[in-house]
């Protein structure tokens, strides 16, 4: 059933977290606070990029009501900090390679007191050269960054001779393709309360996508065990991968150990700008040829991406990207070459989407151009290039198979959407002549989970409680998607279970084992492999109990709604809470296993993939160059829908997100200064940008015998609308887009005065 923002049903359901949420209610993170808490700012540099001559703190600790000045010597532990590779000063020692590097941080009594004694600390810097251009910073000529150069990452893939495909082809395209610096603009800046408890241990209340792993960088840094180390990390307003990484987390623990009170953080948005994660700006050259008849024989691909000043995941995005350049599509030879750069712009990292959002704008765009030189329809010539059921992923490598491609291709051929576009003919004979209607789409391939070589653990626990509530425990968190909602929908259409039955404990590391990250579309998919693991042992715990309790045959009894009911009748036999009641301890049921890989040494390659078309319609006004999203469609397949709340929000909020990646967003900067320093002047899509009509079409189908579940959904509608707007605006237009976000004055166009009325030209 196609999901739209009026489609009703019996799955849909009130969010258990919806109506704190929408009263405004629900306290994040950032919202707590504790009597006798101190509060801490965070001194960054002023030059993106400089050396540090000295910093003198006197001034600032003898303000009364300041409690703690902290720079690099007053690290006990490692100072640096980052998933993969650990290279960001928590406090610079010597260099500052960004606006947004960080050189002291106070703790005071009121936030006024501690922002002034901000302005006490004295650095002084030399200025060093900024280095703002990637393709500038790989010059041998160019300041190095670091001691090993401004490289980061290299990731190359080939496969067959290019040399001789392009030889033989018959039509050659050749296009470079940029994208932005985007911002994830959270409505929850980065921030939280640091607490020093009694016994020793510090508890951590700070939004982030993995409490494990920010656990276990903060024991480096502080030089304590993890176990001395609780994080909580949920509920929080809003990530998109911007929280994964630490942000606040190593200011406020050094400061509330240091003080012994608790300290509370939380970032204004020019704080959150300057210091926080962006979507790596990428530059994308491509050469792609096909022979007469449009069969795709050699594709070559140059990735250039702006990493800033430092690892995270970067080079990790560059590996997505280069496996999302090639595709859904089957090539006689591809040649991939990329290259990650260290630069002094903002930092870059992690990002809804992770790469492929810059990689597929890029590979659409060629599949338009292409089928434009060959006179042929755009959409049909992707289904003669398709990879078909059987065929291996981008990079060679075994997958999970699907026929998700042609069944998303054909969804989209029979949409009414499309269907309009076939019937539409003169589409501006009603419309004044400035205002050009047209339509577009995307394919989309896009690999779920972290990939081959990169830890993806999971699991999860299940318990039924003292108090006869079953206690479902993942280490994952909430941040918008809807996670609390899918596992609880998962529990009752598995188990039985009534909602009333459920206790969802989330993201907290004293609370829950390691899932895994909330990140890579993978917390639905591995809560639902989860529970499909724990259902048989403690389905017969359960049972087991109460056949004992009631002296009636296991055989006889079944898990339902409120407790242990009769197999026959269905009638209730005993309650979850009598149940517990004659157990001598809690009865548990845990299980641990990882994310599914695909058998090669590939470095990231996927296993399981999702597959999206989506179409587009777009107004074009040729007096202002704006574009306007008219109507949208998406289908997804995904495997079976969850919870068909979460399914329609994750592809709209995404599309969301994709729109202003396509029109208007873009973290402007100069020289390694961000222009772009607020919401007034960096513009996202407001609701009368979201407005137009939108339709989602889940195609739940798996093969025979797949045992995977629900694929990933949390990022296949942001990758796939940025391109089908750069075909519609073709469309409407004749003009090609190679640049996001889309520059209204390539769209322009001028009136031309002829006996009194307006040609448009």
């Amino acid at each position: 059933m196609p999901l739209n923002r009026t489609t009703s049903g019996d799955r849909w359901r009130v969010r258990p977290d919806g109506p704190d949420k929408v009263t405004g209610r629900l306290p994040y993170l950032t919202d707590l606070s504790l009597p006798g808490m101190l509060h801490g700012r965070v001194l960054r540099s002023p030059y993106p990029h400089a050396r540090i001559v000295s910093i003198r703190t006197e001034k600032a600790k003898a303000i009364p009501g300041v409690r703690a000045v902290l720079t690099s010597a007053d690290v006990p532990g490692l100072n640096r900090f980052g998933i993969a590779r650990p290279d960001q000063p928590v406090f610079c020692e010597d260099r500052v390679r960004f606006i947004g590097d960080a050189v002291a941080a106070v703790a005071a009594e009121t936030e006024a007191l501690a922002a002034y004694a901000l302005t006490q600390i004295e650095v002084d810097y030399e200025p060093l050269p900024v280095v703002d251009d990637p393709e500038s910073a790989l010059s041998p000529d160019s300041v190095k960054l670091f001691e090993h150069g401004n490289v980061l990452h290299r990731s190359d893939y080939g496969c067959g001779d290019v040399e001789a495909g392009f030889a033989a082809c018959r039509h050659i395209v050749e296009e470079t393709y940029s994208t932005p610096r985007q911002m994830h603009t959270y409505m929850e800046t980065e921030g939280g309360l640091f607490v020093p408890e009694p016994d020793g241990r510090l508890t951590v209340y700070a939004p982030t996508q993995h409490g494990f792993m920010d656990r276990m960088q903060l024991a480096r840094i502080l030089n304590r065990p993890e176990a001395d180390i609780r994080v909580v990390s949920s509920p929080i307003g809003g990530s998109f991968g911007g929280k994964d990484e630490l942000n606040v987390q190593p200011y406020g623990a050094l400061l509330a150990l240091a003080c012994g009170r608790p300290v509370k953080l939380h970032n204004s948005r020019w704080e959150s700008v300057r210091a926080g994660l962006k979507r790596h700006p990428m530059k994308i050259t491509m050469k792609t040829g096909t022979d007469e008849y449009g069969r795709l024989l050699a594709h070559q691909v140059r990735i250039v991406s702006d990493a800033g000043p430092y690892s995270t995941l970067s080079a990790e995005v560059l590996n997505f990207a280069v496996e999302h350049v090639i595709g859904p599509y089957r090539f006689g030879a591809v040649k991939v070459e990329s290259v990650s750069v260290f630069t002094n712009n903002g930092m870059s990292g992690e990002f809804r989407g992770f790469g492929g959002n810059q990689a597929i704008f890029a590979l659409e765009g060629q599949m338009d151009r292409l089928a434009e030189k060959l006179g042929i329809d755009p959409w049909t010539f992707r289904l003669m290039n398709m990879r078909q059921p059987g065929d291996p992923g981008p990079l060679g490598q075994p997958i999970a198979q699907t026929d998700g491609a042609r069944q998303v291709w054909e969804a989209l051929a029979d949409c009414r959407l499309w269907k309009e576009k076939a019937a539409a003919g003169n589409r501006s004979a009603t419309r004044p002549p400035w205002i050009k209607t047209g339509y577009g789409a995307a394919l989309v391939m896009h690999g779920a989970g972290l990939g081959v070589g990169i830890p993806d653990p999971a699991g999860g626990r299940l318990t039924l409680a003292g108090d006869g509530k079953i206690e479902a425990a993942f280490g994952y968190e909430e941040f918008g998607q809807g996670l609390i909602a899918s596992l609880e929908q998962m529990l009752i259409e598995q188990f039985g279970f009534d909602a009333q039955d459920l206790r969802i404990v989330i993201g907290d590391t004293d609370a829950v084992p390691d899932s895994g990250s909330s990140t890579a579309s993978r917390a639905t998919s591995m809560m639902w492999q989860a529970l499909k693991r724990l259902h048989p042992p403690f389905a017969t715990a359960l049972r087991k109990q109460a056949s004992r309790a009631l002296g009636v045959g296991m055989e006889k009894l079944v898990l339902g709604r409120g407790g242990i009911r009769d197999a026959e009748s269905g009638s209730l036999l005993i309650s979850y809470g009598e149940l517990a009641k004659t157990a001598s301890e809690p009865i548990v049921a845990e299980t641990k296993f990882a994310y599914p890989t695909s058998p090669v040494d590939r470095v990231g390659a996927h296993y399981l993939y999702t597959y999206a078309s989506v179409a587009v319609k777009v107004e074009v006004n040729t007096l202002t160059g704006r574009v306007k999203l008219l109507d949208q469609f998406h289908a997804v397949a995904a495997g079976p829908v969850v919870n068909p709340q979460g399914y329609l929000g994750q592809i709209e909020g995404g599309s969301g997100m994709a729109l202003g990646f396509a029109l208007t967003e873009d973290a402007v900067m100069d020289k390694g200064m961000y222009l772009t320093r607020n919401l007034d002047t960096y513009l996202i899509p407001t609701i009368a940008e979201l407005s137009g009509g939108f339709e989602v079409l889940p195609i739940e189908e798996l093969p025979e015998g797949d045992k995977h579940g629900p694929r990933g959904v949390g990022e296949i509608g942001s990758v796939g609308l940025a391109p089908a707007i750069a075909a519609a605006v073709h469309d409407a237009v004749g003009k090609r887009v190679n640049k996001l976000p889309i520059d209204p004055a390539l769209l322009l166009e001028k009136p031309v005065f002829l006996n009194k009325a307006v040609e448009w030209r």
